[in-house]
């Protein structure tokens, strides 16, 4: 499938070519690829409880996005938000850990896959509910500009949520106040198990931002190089300008919407034809072209990636459970975690 993006008329056409920056996305891409598929085996395993949603298929827009912030900057996600923890540097192991449960994990294993939290790397969240964090995410845009300071707030959320209110509450209120956000539509082309086509009068996600005299931008969520492009531009322009803009990625998820989702609405070779330009392999060849990169590195790269996955799922494995006595811990606002 081709993706109709904009024009490039007016943007920069700087291509990315430093080595070690291609080999920290290539890296970051298949780290989050290998911890989904472990991810699905040990839920299947039974080692996982509730709900789990995978981001294979959609690595080069996690990485491509969030590779364009600085530490300091601040994420929130959706409930499939593995892979946005990864990328933006929480360890594997306390991400695996708080699928399993324990104690050791971002939330103390309160949370589990939809609740993934973390104050040190500037992840707020993991929402169960859709568009829950996008009216959250201008109140961090609003403490910025309060305080003075020049971070940058990245608001990730399906192609769904933009058919609810909070989204347009949110866009309107962050461009009346001018919030340095950068919205970050992940558009897989199907909220749950229903096709863009059939939920949304727009289907060109990018556009709803004029409703908001914003800047819009579609990029081909497939490639990394791409999405880090124009995510590059729009931060900048969100941390010297304070402002927000809506950023479409159209990418493809290969699984079913979750682990539960017997996946019939859409046709197998729909998605074998999405998997002929999968990000990895895609970035993988052209770095092999460029002399970057050989097939003995490839392989190299994914053993330890894999092993660094194996040792997360032993960790969560062998961590302790959260003590009973602490059910109603951080019930109220009064009881804050350590």
């Amino acid at each position: 499938m081709k993706v109709e993006q904009r024009a490039t008329e007016g943007r920069t056409k700087t291509v990315l070519s430093d080595k070690d920056t291609l080999l920290k996305l290539y890296r970051e891409m298949l780290l989050i690829r290998r911890f989904e598929e472990k991810t699905a085996e040990m839920y299947q395993a039974a080692k996982i409880g509730g709900f789990c949603h995978l981001n294979i298929g959609e690595e080069a827009t996690i990485v491509g996005t969030i590779s364009a912030l600085q530490p300091k900057d601040y994420v929130y996600s959706t409930y499939r938000e593995h892979g946005h923890a990864l990328a933006k540097g929480i360890d594997a192991r306390a991400v695996m850990a708080e699928l399993f449960g324990k104690e050791t994990g971002t939330s103390h294993g309160r949370g589990g896959s939809m609740h993934l939290f973390s104050q040190e790397h500037r992840f707020y969240g993991g929402y169960a509910i859709v568009g829950q964090a996008l009216p959250i995410a201008c109140g961090s845009g609003y403490a910025i500009n309060y305080q003075g300071t020049n971070e940058v707030v990245m608001s990730i959320f399906g192609d769904g949520a933009t058919n609810i209110g909070a989204f347009h509450e949110a866009l309107n209120v962050a461009k009346l106040w001018h919030l340095p956000i950068v919205f970050v539509c992940v558009n897989n082309l199907y909220g749950m198990g229903t096709a863009v086509s059939r939920a949304s009068a727009v289907t060109e996600i990018w556009k709803k931002a004029c409703a908001y005299d914003m800047t819009g931008e579609r990029v081909d969520g497939m490639d990394v190089l791409a999405v880090r492009r124009i995510s590059d531009q729009l931060v900048a322009q969100a941390r010297e300008h304070h402002e927000p803009s809506l950023l479409e990625c159209v990418t493809y998820r290969y699984r079913g919407h979750s682990m539960s989702d017997p996946d019939t609405y859409r046709g197998k070779d729909e998605i074998k034809e999405w998997q002929t330009r999968d990000a990895i392999l895609s970035l993988g060849e052209h770095m092999k072209k460029e002399k970057m990169l050989t097939d003995d590195e490839i392989q190299q790269i994914d053993e330890e990636v894999t092993a660094q996955v194996e040792d997360a799922v032993k960790f969560a494995d062998e961590s302790p459970d959260p003590d009973p006595k602490d059910l109603y811990r951080n019930v109220y606002a009064d009881e804050v975690a350590s």
